[in-house]
């Protein structure tokens, strides 16, 4: 089988190529590595992504971009791919704010380029959208809930489901490109018999993660605890999120890939059983790396959310998948590797764009 990653540079992208080459698939991996230049980074994120899946077997990899249409249907032309995995995107809410052209540019004309390219070269193929759950917008603080010592959570229920309201609430630019690329996928499914699956992501986290404030916490506060750098809280850090880790992630895309169904959407997260608060994240990485750094707290941010847990039955029921790894045991492996690899952190710290 053929896979193309668009995005096959950033976090989840790359575990996709390198999970799929080793099951013995031709990968196909198009990024144009503009992720530090969206964050303002000195760091080379993607850039390190690029040059590891260079020294795997069965991936070939393309610079471009998808918001070139003509160049997407070019190679989608001469490569034929069985299956897509559009990881591609403009992942930040700030850049979606100083720049809504651009993101909008990226997420959903990038994805409407890449679905059409698909259906002029292979009708029966495989469409995966790495959608987000700031497609509920702010209709996710609409839930009653209840607050602990370290942390927030719903009063009841498991999670939002995919049947939560999308319509009447503010996004923010970024959720609303989103949101369109989104919806695009489920109508190629609908209208013209792709097969499509989106999954609208909560927290995805793991090895090879460059973590901003604005993307990618978990991340950003172990790469901090580990130099010894301060982190700011914006809000009192009982927020939750419920956390998955990057290859629980791949899986649930393969089995989509393996299933007979055909046009679906799936919240995809750690769900209720995975879930931290940033103060109980800050207490998990003082236990593992066994170190301290200053705390400071700022005013909330206009679009935080204080929960958003998913509810991930549906594609427990759907794909007889879970996910496998704990925010404890995801916690150990991320720090683990940027233990080992302390030179792509340190005295390469993100510029302030604020």
């Amino acid at each position: 089988m053929k896979i193309l990653i668009t995005g096959g540079a950033g976090m989840v992208g790359s575990h996709c190529a390198e999970y799929f080459a080793r099951k013995k698939h031709q990968i196909v991996v198009v990024d144009n590595l503009m992720r530090s230049k969206i964050f303002g980074s000195k760091n080379k994120s993607v850039e390190y992504n690029w040059h590891y899946l260079e020294t795997l077997k069965n991936i070939q990899l393309l610079k471009k971009d998808i918001r070139d249409r003509a160049e997407m249907q070019r190679i989608f032309k001469r490569e034929k791919p069985d299956v897509v995995i559009h990881a591609a995107g403009q992942p930040g809410v700030r850049f979606s704010l100083e720049d809504p052209l651009e993101d909008y540019a990226i997420n959903a004309t990038g994805t409407l380029n890449v679905l059409e390219a698909l259906r002029l070269t292979n009708k029966k193929g495989v469409f995966i959208y790495c959608s987000t759950n700031k497609v509920y917008g702010d209709n996710g603080n609409s839930l009653p809930i209840r607050e602990t010592e370290m942390r927030y959570a719903y009063k009841r229920g498991k999670g939002i489901s995919e049947d939560f309201g999308i319509d009447r609430t503010g996004h923010t630019p970024y959720g609303v490109s989103k949101l369109a690329g989104d919806l695009y996928a489920q109508d190629y499914a609908y209208v013209y018999g792709l097969k499509c699956g989106v999954f609208r992501m909560s927290c995805i986290y793991g090895t090879r993660q460059f973590g901003f404030e604005d993307q990618g916490w978990l991340a950003w506060f172990a790469i901090r605890f580990l130099l010894g750098k301060p982190i700011t809280i914006y809000g009192d850090g009982k927020q939750i999120r419920d956390v998955l880790w990057v290859e629980d992630l791949a899986r649930a895309y393969e089995k989509f890939i393996e299933s007979g169904l055909q046009g679906e959407v799936f919240n995809i997260g750690g769900g209720p059983q995975n879930t931290l608060s940033l103060l109980e994240l800050v207490a998990a990485l003082k236990n593992v790396t066994q170190k301290n750094v200053k705390i400071n707290f700022g005013a909330w941010r206009k679009f935080d959310q204080k929960v958003y847990v998913s509810d991930i039955r549906r594609a427990g029921r759907l794909l007889r998948w879970k996910p496998t790894v704990s925010p404890r045991q995801g916690i150990e492996k991320m720090v683990a590797w940027i233990s080992q690899n302390p030179r792509l952190f340190k005295g390469n710290a993100p510029l302030d764009r604020r």
